[in-house]
C-alpha cells in the first residue's frame, strides 16, 4: 500500500517538475512576515495600468519562490481585457469595491463586494468591471510572468492595439482567444 501512495504522489507532482516549479525551494523566502500599507506596493514600485488604476503587488512572487502573486487593483474606467487562457496559472478574484463582470469557460457570472471567483488554468477566461470605480485583490498561483506582464502595461500610456496586446500576452505565457467583455 506505501508504494501505491508513493507511485500516486509522484505521478501528481510530475505536471509541476515539467514545468519546472520547484515545490520545495526556500532560496528567496523570508523567515518573517512583512507588511504592505495601504496604497503602496510591494517594492515601492507603482504600476499604474495606463496611468490611471493603480494595481499593486502586495506579496510578490519573489516572497513566494515563484508559488504566488498578489495583487490590488483600483479600476477608475469600466472594461477589461479580452478573453484569454493561462496555461500555468489559476487566478482567485476577491472583489472589495464596484460591480464586475466574469466570464470562465461558457459561464457568465456579475460579482459584487465581497465576492470570491476561481479562474482555472487552462480555461478561457475574461471580466469587466461595470461600475465607474472598482477594486479587487487578485492572485496568480503559481506566480510565472504576471509581474512582468503588468509592468509592461504600466508602462504603456494607453491600452494597445489588439496586435500589441496579444504579442504582450503571448510574452508573458498567456493566449488571447477572443474579444473583451461587452456589457
Amino acid at each position: 500500500m506505501q508504494r501505491r501512495t508513493f507511485m500516486a504522489a509522484t505521478i501528481a507532482a510530475m505536471p509541476a517538475v515539467a514545468l519546472g516549479e520547484n515545490l520545495t525551494a526556500t532560496t528567496a523566502r523570508h523567515d518573517k512576515g512583512f507588511v504592505v500599507k495601504a496604497k503602496q506596493s510591494r517594492f515601492n514600485e507603482s504600476t499604474k495600468l495606463y496611468g490611471t488604476s493603480p494595481n499593486d503587488i502586495k506579496v510578490s512572487g519573489k516572497d513566494t519562490d515563484g508559488l504566488l502573486t498578489l495583487f490590488e487593483y483600483a479600476g477608475n474606467e469600466k472594461g477589461g481585457p479580452p478573453l484569454h487562457v493561462h496555461p500555468h496559472q489559476d487566478e482567485i478574484f476577491f472583489i472589495v469595491e464596484g460591480d464586475y463582470l466574469f466570464q470562465v469557460g461558457n459561464d457568465t457570472h456579475r460579482l459584487q463586494a465581497g465576492d470570491t471567483i476561481f479562474l482555472p488554468r487552462n480555461v478561457p477566461h475574461t471580466f469587466a468591471q461595470t461600475s465607474a470605480r472598482g477594486k479587487m485583490f487578485f492572485l496568480f498561483q503559481p506566480s510565472g510572468k504576471m509581474e512582468d506582464y503588468f509592468r509592461v502595461l504600466a508602462a504603456l500610456k494607453q491600452p494597445p492595439a489588439p496586435e500589441q496586446g496579444a504579442k504582450i500576452f503571448a510574452d508573458h505565457d498567456m493566449q488571447v482567444v477572443g474579444p473583451p467583455l461587452q456589457f
